[in-house]
């Protein structure tokens, strides 16, 4: 009798299990739509897709998003890169944007499973050209897991602030909070205010995005649970024999430094991982849609031409510690201000 109350208390956090949204009714041969309308998945699910730039491209990037972002964020980069002779593509990927069940977390693996597939389709698209995955905060963190999940292979990975914040480097109070919520309320929504983060000094653009009917404001607890586990796997990644840019600004408030330091140190101990590491002193979290824009936009464009060039804006850091204790890194082994 006195397990009774233990037992049901694990089959109530059993039924309010954190939800996955379905997926395809269908097997099929993944395919892109006519018109570039979007692209089917290999599961019948029918996907948004954007590009910009030329039909003959000396590069293709293939863009992810942030979280609760859609491909909408890569527009003004894109036009950019198109003047550079680069064409980009850009999902929304499943449960953003305009893609089916939005505000439902699909599962890291499926994520991942889409990255490969739409790979495949541009790359037969585009046979010899120089191929790049570009993964803004969760996109980033996607293109990682992908990396470790499949066979599919970019010439060289573009990490944009990458969601590389898993529970390893979380407080305890954070990591007890969101297992208690997920279990519990996993359908409770909730909107960020009063966090006092800022995400860009491009207030314009994020006045934008608040009217933005596309941009999802009241985020499931279930599908912050999903980004979570999806960042516990990205922090742990670690790519064989890829050029990788990995790109943070040093006022970002999402993303920490010290998880951020501690994902480089563990990269830079592999001798086949080609890293190149841009710290923008002006950089915030959305470092393509930031008032100094133009600098990332100009410093991928010249790494993708040659990843082993000297970068225009002259940001890169080559040694570790990354971080100054000033600037929010690790003091005797404890997390800085992170600003």
């Amino acid at each position: 009798m006195r397990t009774t109350p233990f037992i049901l208390l694990i089959l109530l956090c059993a039924a309010c299990a954190p939800r996955l949204q379905p997926p395809g009714d269908a097997e099929v041969a993944p395919r892109l739509l006519a018109g570039d309308a979007g692209w089917q998945a290999g599961d019948g699910r029918e996907l948004p897709l954007r590009r910009w730039g030329p039909s003959s491209p000396k590069a293709v990037v293939l863009a992810l998003h942030g979280f609760n972002d859609y491909s909408n964020a890569f527009a003004e980069a894109a036009e950019w890169w198109s003047g550079q002779g680069i064409a980009t593509y850009a999902p929304d990927q499943r449960g953003f944007g305009m893609a089916p069940h939005r505000g439902l977390w699909p599962g890291q693996d499926r994520l991942a499973d889409d990255l490969a597939e739409l790979s495949g389709l541009l790359r037969q698209r585009h046979p010899g050209v120089p191929f790049y995955w570009l993964g803004e905060s969760m996109g980033g963190a996607v293109v990682l897991h992908a990396l470790e999940r499949v066979a599919a292979r970019p010439d060289g990975a573009i990490l944009v602030a990458p969601a590389v914040w898993g529970r390893e480097s979380m407080p305890l109070l954070y990591r007890v909070a969101l297992w208690t919520t997920s279990y519990t309320i996993p359908w409770k929504t909730f909107t960020g205010q009063g966090l006092k983060v800022q995400a860009s000094d491009n207030i314009e653009m994020l006045r934008r995005l608040s009217r933005d009917p596309l941009f999802i404001k009241a985020t499931r607890v279930d599908a912050i649970h999903g980004l979570v586990n999806l960042m516990d796997e990205a922090a742990a990644a670690r790519p064989e024999r890829l050029p990788v840019l990995l790109m943070y600004g040093l006022k970002d408030e999402i993303i920490p430094k010290p998880p951020v330091e501690r994902f480089v140190e563990r990269f830079r101990s592999r001798p086949d991982i080609d890293m190149r590491i841009l710290v923008y002193r002006n950089g915030w979290h959305m470092l393509l849609r930031d008032l100094q824009a133009e600098t990332v936009w100009r410093d991928t464009a010249a790494w993708i031409a040659d990843p082993a060039a000297a970068l225009p804006s002259g940001e890169e850091r080559r040694v570790l510690p990354l971080f100054r204790p000033e600037e929010g890194a690790l003091v005797d082994g404890q997390a800085g201000d992170g600003k």
